[in-house]
């Protein structure tokens, strides 16, 4: 449909089943954003017919600080804020999206190889998805989009995931048959991430991207498959359990620290490779214990590689734990797991602190401190700056996002809701 047409469909009500589907409570705001998207990209890309709505949404990490990366498990779930595109088809062999704030992102389609120069940029991340539809045969062509996103960046709620998976989605309608699984759009999206953008990171928050929903994934899986986790919805509402959930943040800058990231994965790897393997997931915990007073003298093994790797193993212990808790419907002990799991990632992982900047130290204080011993808070998704996360009850949630903000600053203390539906054509 052209431009009128889709204005007239927002303005008529008759999209209104579609995304009170996807965004509830929120429906009016988001006839808004769909509203102004379209005249954002008539105004930048001229009158279009074939013109489409496209949505991704963030993720929350819920349980296994740092685990798929070394095939671990872990739990997480796809939230509210999302990253919402208008997009249509281009005769030019070139893919252009004007993300709201931010200058043009182009790549050519007779240009596909990793270009250095792009490393850390959503040029990256674009080429990298283009490149893996390409390479693997699905069909590709140029398009144009404006889009505008409630993930920003440095939230912690993976805006580069929901980014790299919407132009999958976008590329998947508007040249295939719109039935791609999720989890080949997951896969493009890490591939974008580690070939092209340059970050060793696993493939948690694509596939959550892709999938929707609150997801129990076992990447040791990923090792017999291709990379591929395996995946598995479980049926929870935190709200019916008595608990909001809150994303603090973002605190401190993700400028610069991709060698933070990169040396959580690589210390993990060094001590697998004591052992002949590549992940720790291959070696065992019993394995690890035994070896841990060779590996204790071993003068080439940084201290806080072994602290690392104790990290890797109680947090993938915890996650089947959490995730028993969860279908037992005994949320208690699934909050103390959660709190576990922060003291471990605090502890062991050391992805709370960096340098100087104590940020999220303090937030994770102060959290502590305003939920007086009630629901749950820990440090959320890669670390080192970013957000924390709390499970509150809603007595509490005034209190304590009051006192949140007080801190780092209106807007700061955001409570998000489990979005049910992954990456997918709004209209």
């Amino acid at each position: 449909m052209n431009a009128r047409t889709l204005l007239s469909k927002l303005a008529s009500g008759a999209a209104d089943a579609r995304l009170s589907a996807l965004y509830g409570a929120q429906t009016g705001k988001a006839v808004a954003r769909c509203r102004e998207l379209v005249g954002r990209f008539t105004a930048l890309y001229g009158e279009r017919d074939g013109l489409h709505i496209f949505s991704a949404p963030g993720r929350t990490e819920i349980g296994g600080n740092h685990t798929d990366h070394n095939h671990g498990h872990a739990i997480a779930a796809a939230v509210n804020l999302d990253t919402l595109a208008v997009a249509a088809q281009s005769p030019l062999p070139i893919v252009r999206i004007q993300s709201e704030g931010h200058p043009e992102t182009m790549v050519t389609l007779r240009a596909l190889e990793p270009n250095d120069s792009e490393r850390n940029t959503a040029n990256a991340l674009l080429r990298g998805v283009c490149a893996y539809f390409s390479h693997a045969g699905y069909p590709v062509g140029g398009f144009d989009a404006v889009t505008t996103s409630a993930v920003s960046v440095g939230s912690g709620l993976s805006s580069s995931a929901a980014f790299s998976v919407l132009a999958g989605v976008t590329l998947d309608h508007l040249y295939g048959a719109g039935q791609l699984p999720p989890m080949e759009l997951a896969v493009a999206g890490r591939y974008a991430e580690n070939r092209y953008f340059g970050k060793p990171s696993g493939m948690l928050d694509q596939t959550v991207s892709a999938f929707g929903g609150i997801l129990a994934m076992d990447f040791g899986a990923a090792a017999l498959s291709g990379g591929v986790p395996e995946v598995r919805r479980l049926d929870c509402d935190f709200a019916a359990l008595g608990h909001k959930l809150c994303i603090t943040g973002p605190i401190g800058s993700h400028a610069n620290l991709q060698g933070e990231y990169a040396a959580v994965t690589g210390e993990m790897r060094l001590v697998a490779e004591r052992f002949g393997k590549e992940r720790l997931r291959e070696v065992g915990e019993e394995a690890f214990q035994e070896a841990l007073p060779a590996l204790h003298r071993d003068a080439a093994l940084p201290g806080r590689a072994i602290l690392r790797a104790m990290h890797f193993f109680s947090e993938n212990r915890r996650v089947l734990e959490q995730i028993a808790a969860l279908e037992s419907g005994n949320f208690e002990r699934f909050l103390s797991l959660v709190r576990r799991s922060g003291r471990s990632s605090f502890m062991y992982l050391q992805n709370v602190c960096h340098g100087e900047e104590e940020g999220l130290a303090v937030a994770l204080g102060l959290s502590e401190h305003l939920l007086d011993g009630r629901g749950a808070t820990r440090v959320h998704g890669g670390g080192f700056a970013g957000t924390i996360q709390a499970f509150v009850p809603p007595d509490l949630l005034e209190t304590y996002t009051r006192g949140m903000e007080r801190v780092f600053g209106a807007g700061a203390c955001q409570m998000v809701e489990v979005r049910t539906t992954g990456a997918t054509m709004v209209l």
